[in-house]
Parts: C-alpha cells; structure tokens; sequence
C-alpha cells in the first residue's frame, strides 16, 4: 500500500494519487491535494462541485458523469473547465478524496 504524506497526515492512496481510504479526507487534505494538482487555491465554487461528488458518491455508490453535475448538480460544464482545467471530473474526485472515475483513462 502507497502513502502520502500532506501536513504530517499519513494518508493511504494508490499508484496514481487517488485515496484508498475515504475516511482520512479532510478539507485540508482536499486542499493539499488541489494544490499537488495545480489548483492554488478551493473556491466556493469548487467546493459546490467537491460536495456535490461526495453527497452523489454516498447516495448512488457511484461517481456522477459530467453530464449529472450538469443536470442535477447545477454545474455548468464549462464552468467545471475552468475549476478544474486539464480533467475536470479526475481532479475533482482526486481532491474530493473519491475513486478515479471509470470514464477516465
């Protein structure tokens, strides 16, 4: 098993980053994350997008695609772009200490 260690926190992940725990995240954890990930600083806007993953990742068991962050979340998909450049979904979940969505290769 890999570790990360963000803040003198010893967290549990697998080889590309992803938590393997979901119980170590903490906001701060996101927050080291986001920055590991070229995201500087967590807005209120991307913590719309983190909470809504993990309250839809607790109902459903699943992640949500894009296109329901849209639908249901209220999330633009253009401004999911901008939050979350370069992989909007993958960084998303990353930080919000979820799975590596199965769509993402």
């Amino acid at each position: 098993m890999l570790t990360k260690n963000f803040n003198g926190v010893t967290i549990s992940v697998n080889e590309e980053g992803y938590l393997t725990d979901r119980t170590q995240w903490t906001k701060e954890i996101a927050k080291a994350i986001a920055k590991e990930e070229g995201i500087s600083e967590l807005t209120d806007g991307h913590w719309r997008v983190i909470d809504f993953l993990q309250k839809d990742f607790i109902e459903r068991g699943t992640l949500p695609s894009i296109r329901r962050l849209n639908t249901v979340g209220g999330i633009p998909t253009k401004e999911l772009y901008a939050l979350f450049p370069g992989g909007p979904l993958k960084k998303a979940a990353k930080i919000a200490g979820l799975p590596k969505p199965t769509s993402c290769v």
